[in-house]
């Protein structure tokens, strides 16, 4: 009797704890945060710190915190490689996310997959594995441009304000996810009664564009697109207006390209991309920077959306999951999730059990206007899959 009466004291005692006390929800991260893809995806890494932070700070989720384990990789494939194996076995995370380039997706996958743990893809190319009909259980993706869409979405813009004829210059960077894009892009572009006059595939780094840009312009192209990283894209194109081309140039809106617009002051030069540009001025838009102010960031605010948007997926899983939030009650939830993205985006972010990237997706193309940045193209949505 005494033993049963001091065992229900002890539960009674352990119920009773503070969150602090007890265990908290675990989230494992390997990104590039150092090395010369820190750039591009370093902001994403520290947008999902921040939001993190912010999420902690109002009293995490039903009063349990939300420790993010922070690993850099440098994106070598070796470093995600061990990162992905100490965030499992000693951190033990029931959930990681990737903030890194596509060439560190397969060694971390063989761990992921092994461990039975779900991975987000954020920031980073969004993997063929999350797409419908057959999406990976345990992959998926929050990233805004994706492969296929982003290329179609891009043509038909072209399609809707070309007077004329259309002959297209494409640049990719040598790198196979580039350059597939382009050449889908292309083929795309053929049935819609484009030109193809030049493909440039132009190799990391490049000191001078000069000579890829020449072969565009003496191609005769009127139009250009890339679908690269930003540095391809926006080097492209100043190496094409240096030559004199007075063609018009799409391109898709990494998160360096709302900075850009106003640098190059250029009409003629269109991004096109699935996030909302700062220069809306959202409510959200206010809460990022002022949580980038606090926060002591690295990276302007407006670069930090890709992060912010990770965060809102993986708290909507964690409070769906509920605790304790294991692996698979995680990848369970994030099967069946829908994300307020608080007009970050077009459209919620939805995931189905047969879709792990999203079931529509918006783009807005944006350009510089005389004094300002301005919406050329509002949302313009696509079912995905179909």
């Amino acid at each position: 009797m005494l033993k049963r009466s001091l065992m229900g004291a002890i539960a009674a005692l352990t119920i009773a704890l503070p969150a602090s006390a007890q265990e908290n929800y675990k989230i494992g991260l390997t990104g590039a945060m150092t090395g010369p893809a820190a750039g591009t995806l370093g902001p994403a890494v520290e947008g999902l710190r921040l939001y993190i932070d912010k999420l902690n700070a109002s009293g995490g989720i039903d009063g349990r915190k939300v420790n993010l384990v922070l690993q850099d990789d440098s994106a070598e494939p070796s470093k995600a490689a061990a990162n992905v194996k100490r965030l499992l076995s000693q951190d033990e995370v029931p959930v990681l996310v990737n903030a890194s380039l596509s060439s560190t997706y397969a060694p971390m996958l063989a761990e992921t997959k092994r461990a039975g743990v779900p991975v987000l893809f954020m920031g980073a190319v969004c993997p063929k594995e999350v797409l419908p009909p057959n999406a990976d259980p345990l992959q998926f993706c929050s990233t805004g441009f994706a492969q296929t869409y982003d290329s179609r979405a891009a043509l038909e813009y072209v399609k809707s304000v070309a007077k004329g004829p259309v002959n297209v210059g494409y640049a990719a960077m040598a790198i196979p996810i580039s350059r597939g894009e382009i050449d889908f892009a292309a083929a795309e572009a053929e049935k819609m009664g484009f030109k193809t006059v030049a493909k440039e595939v132009i190799p990391p780094p490049t000191p001078d564009y000069t000579p890829f840009a020449t072969k565009i312009k003496d191609a005769g192209a009127n139009w250009a697109f890339s679908w690269a990283p930003w540095v391809t894209e926006i080097r492209t194109f100043e190496a094409l207006r240096r030559l004199g081309w007075d063609g018009q140039y799409l391109t898709i809106a990494h998160l360096e390209a709302e900075g850009e617009l106003p640098r190059v002051k250029d009409p003629k030069f269109y991004v096109m991309g699935a996030n909302a540009f700062y220069a809306d001025g959202l409510p959200i838009h206010k809460e990022i920077e002022a949580a980038a102010k606090a926060g002591g960031a690295k990276y302007p605010a407006n670069q930090m959306t890709e992060g912010w948007l990770g965060g809102l997926a993986l708290e909507a899983a964690l409070r769906k999951a509920g605790w304790p939030a294991t692996k698979e009650k995680i990848a369970a939830a994030m099967s069946d999730l829908k994300v307020d993205t608080k007009g970050l985006r077009g459209v919620p972010m939805v995931w189905t059990k047969d879709n792990h990237f999203r079931t529509q997706q918006a783009y807005r193309v944006y350009r510089w206007d005389g004094d300002k940045i301005a919406i050329l193209q509002d949302w313009k949505v696509y079912d995905v899959g179909k």
